[in-house]
């Protein structure tokens, strides 16, 4: 069975953590915190950084950072993770959605102006599978009304909008280092910032709210949301590697490209002039002409000893929202139908030339 992602470890992982190990410092103190997040920032051309436990403190704090008040409003796209509305409610903020371009299937800039409202605070765009958003015209429409922008850019590592690189485009920005992502410290995740005002916020929410003048005395309820130093060695490893990580992202999803654009009962993933695509996971999905949906174009692949993973479902489908009486009657067809015909096939950084040809003769042999 050929699995769908794998991390690329062996650099100087092992020699950093073993500095851990071998000094003590295992825990959220030490130095590769602190170098981790200089460089992580650094490279996304950002000033600061704070290193969190996952993508979805992230998000959290990065929203909590702005202060909202209950019934404030956050425009992000209905085709992304949980983790985005998760942060908006446990904010107390309201998650206003957007349907998704259909050839990025990132958030459609230009449905943005006609959801933003007086209470309306942010915007989260989310750069999808490893290709960016549209961003200019977001930023744009931020400062016209005096909004935040939250970029999410947890599944874009390195990718690139017009020669600036993805988390280095807004106010605040987010990173995911699960295991499955492009840089990964096994669970983390970063928030990155250009004001010091936001960094500082970042820092003590992170860590219980600790008053610096004080300790264990708290005028504001915090959060444990630490990373160690043990993950942060592995980060910082990683980052030193990014370019060949990036490297072969490219080249997977370019032979893959290459081998199925043949195909016509599939769509394949796009990169737009104005971006570099790191396909951080390679989505296809099925033609109206297929007479099956995802889940059993997955079985049939399946079968044939190909792992897939199932896309997002739209967040105005899911359960938990509509038993909160969230997106009541709302519709999202770009979402809905990528979420029900797409996929993505093996996508880990350890995949050979052998195994994406298996997968493509695979995919061509369930579609004929």
């Amino acid at each position: 069975m050929i699995p769908v992602n794998e991390p690329l470890l062996g650099g100087r992982e092992l020699e950093y953590v073993e500095e851990c190990v071998r000094t003590g410092w295992v825990s959220s103190e030490g130095r590769f915190i602190a170098e981790f997040e200089k460089a992580w920032a650094a490279y996304c051309g950002m000033e600061h950084g704070v290193a969190v436990s996952n993508g979805t403190t992230a998000l959290e704090l990065a929203v909590a950072a702005l202060g909202l008040t209950p019934g404030d409003e956050v425009i992000m796209p209905a085709f992304t993770i949980i983790s985005c509305a998760l942060a908006a409610i446990r904010s107390g903020a309201v998650p206003v959605l957007v349907d998704c371009d259909p050839g990025t299937w990132c958030m459609d800039a230009s449905h943005v102006a006609e959801r933003i409202t007086p209470r309306t605070r942010a915007i989260m765009p989310v750069h999808i599978y490893g290709h960016p958003v549209d961003m200019d015209p977001i930023v744009d429409m931020a400062a016209k009304h005096g909004l935040s922008v939250i970029e999410d850019a947890a599944e874009s590592h390195g990718a690139q909008y017009k020669g600036r690189r993805a988390g280095g485009l807004a106010d605040l920005s987010c990173f995911s280092f699960y295991a499955n992502k492009i840089i990964t410290t096994g669970e983390g995740g970063m928030v990155l910032a250009k004001r010091a005002d936001h960094s500082e916020r970042l820092r003590s929410l992170r860590n219980l709210s600790f008053r610096q003048d004080r300790r264990f005395y708290h005028t504001e309820m915090g959060h444990n949301y630490r990373l160690t130093n043990l993950q942060a060695a592995i980060g910082l490893a990683q980052v030193e590697n990014i370019e060949e990580h990036i490297r072969r992202k490219r080249w997977m999803g370019q032979s893959y490209t290459e081998q199925l654009k043949p195909l016509t009962l599939i769509n394949l993933p796009v990169e737009e002039a104005w971006a570099t695509n790191v396909y951080w996971m390679y989505g296809i999905v099925l033609s109206d002409d297929v007479d099956y949906d995802a889940i059993e174009f997955a079985s049939r692949l399946r079968r044939k000893g190909v792992e897939t993973r199932p896309f997002f479902l739209g967040m105005h489908e899911q359960p938990v929202f509509q038993q909160m009486g969230l997106f009541v009657g709302e519709q999202y067809p770009i979402t809905e139908r990528i979420a029900r015909r797409g996929l993505y096939l093996p996508s880990g950084l350890t995949i050979t030339e052998e195994e994406i040809g298996k997968v493509c003769s695979a995919v061509k042999e369930v579609l004929s």
